[in-house]
């Protein structure tokens, strides 16, 4: 009997960087296996191309600009329901063991009077995960986060003396001299971080997925084992470090027309430091060096995690998602990390594991559908037996896709980006309330609404790679007010009524109710009110 859910989430995963997705040098046999055992979807797009939003919408199953979290720490606000909301009335235990980028809204909490350290301040914080073991990574010396103590005590078990081993072991490297190199330096990517493959946080947090599926017993579970790699700082322990040399590297995306004349927004994030540091050949070969050896170490980890599901007897009853909260452009586009719409940022990995029997004809095949990642939590509700609540969840089931009762989710995908709290908001000359992109994608054409600027424009059936923005070219004009339309029906959504459902409200006669609690407005005579009383009720009114 299906039971549990593991809801595995990678930082930073580019699309393409899996041999299933089509690498020709990156060999990634376990997360295919995977692939080779439910569905991947080739299609799915992330809400926004950065970590925390992105991550929300993965959380609520609703867009950005509903659910209000829209940058980085931006705390999502109290009130919100999350997956484990949705799942702990159906008896699951939902639990985190990695990272979420959740920011609690501590001003909300105070307001209702919710101690951070009570039952529910704990689940509040922590967006709705019981809180395993927390562990965003990203723990430099300074005042960014607090470390992880249990990664410390780990390491320091391990007989590492440093202060910070997040910092100086894990995410850096050692020259002959026993010079400490930080790998938050690019020019270092290439070498061989301090920790051993072992103590590194990929495995660490691997183990401590076991840990808490040891722990679980028979309770129904859903966990989130959540990846802070491939992600940066780009440094990894041997013997990845050197596995994939320049000879395994990808040519970047990109080309001279795209800086002639860009679009400015475009234009002003490819004067971004990063950027430019990609844009150098000779760092982006280091970057890559290591970046594919992250994701080398996470498919191996994920081959430990199955060998040890199938060791527990859980493999027949556990659904896998496996997916990633963005991508990373590494010098495609003349671009770093991610933040706009080309396919290395916005489109993610997502492989469905649904190991029912009603599954079984779909096991092994790719599916073109659009998908989204506020898809994942509505899959998952399902997956548990729940009700659909689509007045607060705003993505679809893809059940009815892995069972092979559909082919066709939505006809087109949307992501958000506010881009108030970059330095090119302030280039720009933008106003903090007009730095929002929106990205309309319908399977060929990607369309992105810039406020105070012309769109963007990409057909990505002649152009692939997303090299010629038609945004300007006035022989496509039609298709951009065609897609401007569309734009437009869906920011007219009903996204803010989630106490109560559409279906409850059309089962309401607001007449007979007013008039049952005595509220008797606009009749003339007592007997016209009986002879509403007289009339029948609707379906499904109480």
């Amino acid at each position: 009997m299906a039971k549990n859910v593991l809801f595995i989430m990678c930082d930073q995963l580019r699309w393409d960087y899996l041999s299933c997705t089509g690498h020709p040098h990156l060999h990634t046999p376990h997360i295919d296996a995977l692939a080779n055992r439910g569905v991947l979807f080739n299609r799915a797009y992330v809400q926004s191309p950065i970590c925390g939003p992105s991550r929300m919408s993965f959380y609520t199953g609703r867009y950005v600009s509903s659910h209000g979290s829209t940058w980085n720490n931006i705390p999502l606000k109290v009130g919100e329901m999350t997956l484990g909301d949705h799942l702990r009335p159906l008896g699951v235990r939902t639990a985190l063991c990695g990272k979420t980028h959740m920011a609690a809204d501590v001003e909300g909490m105070r307001r209702l009077g919710l101690s951070p350290d009570s039952e529910i301040g704990v689940l509040v914080s922590e967006c709705g995960f019981e809180p395993f073991e927390r562990e965003d990574g990203l723990h430099p010396d300074g005042p960014y986060a607090p470390r992880n103590a249990a990664y410390e005590a780990f390491m320091k078990a391990r007989g590492w003396p440093d202060e910070n081993p997040w910092e100086t072991v894990a995410n850096s490297a050692q020259d002959a001299d026993g010079n400490i190199l930080s790998g938050w330096f690019m020019e270092n990517a290439d070498k061989p971080a301090r920790a051993a493959d072992e103590e590194s946080e990929t495995p660490y947090v691997t183990g401590r997925a076991m840990d808490f599926i040891r722990a679980a017993g028979d309770t129904p579970w859903c966990l989130h084992l959540s990846y802070i790699k491939p992600h940066w700082p780009y440094i990894v322990p041997a013997p990845y470090h050197n596995m994939y040399g320049p000879e395994t590297h990808l040519d970047p995306v990109r080309n001279e027309a795209e800086r002639a004349d860009p679009h400015p927004v475009f234009g002003a994030f490819m004067e971004e430091r990063v950027s430019k540091a990609l844009a150098d050949d000779q760092t982006r070969s280091k970057v890559l060096t290591a970046y594919m050896g992250l994701i080398k170490q996470i498919d191996d980890q994920m081959g430990h995690l199955m060998a040890f599901l199938d060791a527990e007897g859980l493999t027949d009853e556990t659904m896998i998602i496996f997916t990633s909260d963005h991508g990373d452009y590494l010098g495609d586009h003349w671009m770093g990390e991610k933040e706009l719409f080309h396919d290395p940022s916005a489109r993610i990995p997502l492989i469905v594991v649904d190991p029912r029997a009603p599954a079984d004809g779909t096991r092994g095949t790719q599916s073109d559908t659009l998908v989204e990642a506020i898809d994942v939590v509505p899959t998952i509700l399902d997956f548990f037996g729940g009700g659909a609540v689509p007045h607060i969840i705003e993505g679809r089931s893809l059940l009815p896709v892995l069972n092979g009762k559909a082919d066709r989710v939505r006809d087109f995908a949307v992501s958000e980006y506010d881009y108030s709290m970059r330095d090119v908001r302030k280039r720009l000359g933008v106003e903090v309330s007009d730095a929002k992109l929106t990205m309309l994608f319908d399977g060929r054409w990607k369309y992105i609404f810039a406020e105070g600027f012309r769109p963007m424009l990409f057909d990505l059936a002649v152009d692939p790679q997303e090299l010629t923005d038609l945004g300007a070219d006035a022989a496509y004009s039609d298709e951009r007010d065609r897609l401007e339309r569309l734009f437009f029906r869906w920011t007219r959504r009903t996204s803010q009524r989630t106490t109560i459902s559409d279906a409850r409200i059309a089962a309401l006669d607001p007449s007979r109710g007013e008039a049952e609690a005595g509220i008797l407005i606009g009749y003339r005579t007592e007997a016209e009110l009986e002879d509403m009383r007289a009339l029948p009720r609707k379906t499904g009114e109480g």
